[in-house]
């Protein structure tokens, strides 16, 4: 293969053209009606709950009975199904929208513009990851498999409350190197199956290393701090604990959570992602970050 760009037909683009085709992609979602990438955004929301969801009930009641890393690995490639939703079935997702930088660093969008698609974003994927954990919640699914989806929810979710504030900003840095890489990659395909296939890979590997996705976590926290105070006498009994055994667990935490992630997120998607691409295929001599 020689050039700058993909043979015609081909089921791929060169790097070059993922950058521009990224410019492009940036530019375009600062120019959407407020309504419509608040509507898309709620759906992101949902569809990465949906990913949170399906990976707790693959690991529930598994660990001690398979190896740590079946487990994360398992957890991963079921956590997938939210990005591929996103990505395939077309939405707003904050982490992805990270990549932006990639416009604004070349000069295509204004700061101002691609802060206030960031803050629509991120409001619609917390409204959207949020309700679906209420009607999670209403639903009962914390009850399924004699409880253990509410103990995997729980246990999740007190674990990520504990990270102190630096751990947690790292995780989220790396969390979303990855997952932008997952959505650079999907760039680079014309296909819904070469998309999928640029999705698990990254993905996978993100959640099997422990990382932090704070989209992820909006679903995650809020499902269970409603587990700890919401779930009957019942539930409580059939894992063998108490709402006590779950000291850090609550509002507080959460919001220690998100705000630390989220940081790491930013640093992780914008800088050592979008910046870095940039600088490699679009930055021309002279220029600088505008």
């Amino acid at each position: 293969m020689e050039g700058n760009h993909a043979p015609f037909g081909a089921d791929l683009l060169l790097p070059q053209e993922m950058a521009e085709k990224a410019e492009q992609i940036g530019a375009a979602k600062t120019r959407l009606p407020v309504l419509r990438l608040l509507t898309l955004a709620v759906l992101a929301g949902a569809f990465i709950a949906f990913g949170a969801l399906f990976s707790m009930i693959a690991v529930a009641g598994n660990a001690g009975n398979l190896p740590f890393g079946v487990v994360r690995i398992l957890a991963g490639l079921t956590f997938s199904l939210g990005l591929i939703l996103v990505v395939v079935g077309g939405a707003e997702l904050f982490t992805g929208n990270n990549l932006m930088v990639i416009a604004w660093a070349g000069g295509k969008i204004s700061l101002f513009d691609m802060l206030c698609a960031w803050g629509v974003v991120y409001l619609g994927n917390f409204i959207g990851a949020a309700a679906t954990a209420i009607m999670v919640f209403l639903a009962g699914i914390h009850g399924n498999g004699d409880a253990a989806v509410g103990a995997a929810a729980l246990s999740i979710a007190e674990a990520k409350a504990q990270l102190g504030f630096f751990p947690a900003l790292m995780r989220g840095v790396l969390g979303n190197v990855l997952v932008c890489l997952a959505v650079w990659l999907c760039y680079s395909a014309r296909t819904t199956t070469g998309k999928i296939l640029c999705i698990v890979p990254p993905v996978t590997g993100f959640v099997a290393a422990g990382f932090e996705h704070g989209v992820a976590n909006m679903f995650i926290l809020p499902y269970a701090v409603l587990i700890k105070f919401g779930a009957t006498a019942a539930f409580w009994s059939a894992i063998g604990q108490s709402p006590g055994s779950f000291d850090t667990l609550g509002w507080a935490g959460l919001l220690t959570n998100l705000v630390s992630v989220t940081i790491g997120n930013v640093i992780g998607g914008g800088v050592l992602v979008g910046a870095v691409y940039w600088f490699v295929y679009l930055r021309t001599p002279g220029s600088q970050i505008r």
